[in-house]
């Protein structure tokens, strides 16, 4: 049953929102926390699945708390919570450097209360929650122009040509099975390929790639969602498990 930190520093959205996840067949509340610092602390107090996080928060905000979060994970070798931030906004450049901290996703605050526990059940099994058409458009919106990869990430020299093909296909949106039938390899291999070149690049979620692939012009936009010689390809997807 996948465990839930809710963050948020207003009492009553943060109580509803426990409420909701604690009446939420298979999920249940692992605590509560009222601003990034005590985020930071719950995260490891209780080693939540999913943390629910909202960005604008005084003191630490929600994307410093992000940030803090993962590379605590990274440093001790834990298993990382999935990290889905909560907004007001979807255009925003909050969400913006949420998902380049490592971010899963992102929800409005006005979604109903349903797709947001289908949300967390999606970014707990893995997955991500938005397509890469909305990256793409935060991306445009603001990062100032594209950026030579080995000034990103001086370990780009490491990765190799085909986890460079992976890297390609997911930040597209394509599924690890799509990507599999694309280049004619394996599931495993797809995750093998992609945790490697993650590893490598210092990338924590499939939202960093898909950051990371747009703000390099590894992929463009409107460019293909296949590699020449793959096969007939397939449009972009909201992600798949990894």
């Amino acid at each position: 049953m996948p465990t839930v930190l809710v963050v948020d520093d207003q009492l009553l959205i943060r109580a509803g929102l426990v409420s909701l996840l604690n009446a939420a067949p298979g999920l249940s509340v692992a605590g509560e926390a009222r601003d990034g610092e005590e985020a930071v602390r719950l995260a490891e107090a209780t080693a939540p699945d999913v943390i629910l996080m909202d960005l604008r928060m005084p003191g630490t905000d929600g994307i410093t708390a992000t940030r803090r979060i993962l590379r605590r994970a990274g440093d001790t070798g834990d298993t990382a919570p999935r990290i889905l931030v909560l907004t007001t906004f979807d255009l925003d450049e909050y969400v913006y450097n949420a998902l380049r901290a490592g971010a899963c996703g992102f929800l409005l605050k006005e979604t109903p209360p349903e797709r947001l526990v289908a949300a967390v059940h999606t970014v707990a099994s893995g997955d991500m929650l938005f397509a890469p058409t909305v990256t793409r458009r935060l991306i445009e919106a603001y990062h100032p122009g594209p950026t030579p990869p080995e000034v990103i990430a001086p370990e780009w020299h490491t990765v190799t040509g085909r986890e460079r093909d992976v890297l390609r296909l997911v930040a597209t949106g394509a599924t690890n099975s799509e990507v599999a039938r694309q280049l004619f390899i394996s599931e495993a291999t797809v995750k093998t390929h992609l945790n490697r070149a993650m590893a490598k690049l210092g990338l924590s979620s499939r939202a960093q790639v898909v950051v990371f692939a747009y703000e390099t012009a590894l992929v463009t936009p409107g460019g293909p969602t296949s590699l020449p010689g793959s096969g007939s390809g397939s449009g972009p997807a909201a992600g798949g498990s990894g």
